[in-house]
């Protein structure tokens, strides 16, 4: 999903491998190509310019003018700080609460939340062992309901029944209760989204967290948003304080933007990514995996 940029940094930092000697006009000539890739990719301005700034500082200091191999130095701390933006491998959810867990996905209409949902609830299944019991709140797409049900069908999980002429919190109480009575390991809610961040969405979600209390609370992004992601991010980092994210459509998206931003702007992981339409096509974040940039590789 990296592949672009990956390309673009390497052209950016590879004229500097060969040298012996580095000036100050030769990094900030290539600090200036690094930040031109970053922009390139739609990763947001704020999240540039710090990583920038981090990339100057550092290669104007001892690491790189005192290396033998000043060129080698400085795509390391290029990938270093790649690195350090991306933050540590995903080793998925944090289930240690007292069951049922409860997981919320929020996020905007057509990030594809209930379809993550789906490969969540798999991979719960699969990979964790866990009795998962599915519920849709989005009682403004009744199609989202019936979707969300075919898929539990399909992947072994529960589902717990929703009409759109309910409240949200209705819902959300019955299947909390249904959880517990029926000893279920996790309850994964799925929350309404709207086309765009707006009060009512945000005040229906606060809400259910309010009430059902869940231990992760994840942003589902869409990682072709661009600076829609961002703005998206803040405004339910704001309302839920998040847990971690989940990046969906990554097989379709080769810049990165996305990924590089949201982690900045939330300061919390990107757990999953989802890689395809079927319900297993969801991974564990890694930035080794998903190939984070490595200049100097390309």
């Amino acid at each position: 999903m990296f592949d672009r940029l990956t390309e673009r940094l390497s052209q950016a930092v590879n004229a500097l491998s060969g040298r012996g000697r580095i000036s100050e006009d030769n990094i900030a000539d290539t600090v200036r190509q690094v930040r031109m890739a970053l922009l390139e990719a739609d990763v947001a301005l704020g999240v540039v310019k710090e990583f920038t700034d981090n990339v100057r500082t550092r290669a104007l200091g001892v690491e790189v003018t005192k290396s033998l191999t000043p060129g080698q130095a400085f795509i390391k701390i290029v990938h270093e700080e790649l690195t350090r933006l991306m933050g540590e491998p995903s080793t998925g959810l944090n289930l240690r609460a007292q069951r049922p867990v409860v997981v919320l996905l929020a996020g905007l209409q057509g990030a594809g939340k209930t379809t993550s949902a789906g490969k969540l609830a798999r991979w719960l299944i699969e990979k964790q062992s866990k009795k998962v019991l599915m519920c849709s709140t989005d009682i403004y797409r009744p199609a989202a309901i019936l979707q969300l049900e075919t898929l539990a069908q399909q992947v072994g999980a529960g589902f717990a029944p929703a009409q759109a002429s309910e409240a949200p919190l209705t819902i959300a109480r019955r299947a909390l209760t249904q959880a517990t009575l029926q000893a279920y390991d996790v309850l994964l809610l799925d929350t309404a989204g709207r086309l765009h961040v707006d009060e009512a969405m945000m005040a229906e979600v606060r809400s259910l967290e309010a009430e059902l209390k869940p231990h992760e609370r994840l942003f589902v992004v869409d990682s072709m948003a661009g600076q829609d992601a961002v703005n998206a991010a803040k405004a339910f980092n704001d309302a839920l304080s998040l847990t971690g994210v989940i990046l969906t459509k990554a097989d379709g998206d080769a810049r990165g933007g996305a990924a590089l931003s949201v982690r900045h702007v939330t300061g919390k992981p990107i757990l999953f990514i989802g890689t395809g339409e079927k319900s297993d096509a969801l991974e564990l974040f890694s930035s080794r995996t998903h190939r984070l940039p490595h200049p100097g590789h390309g």
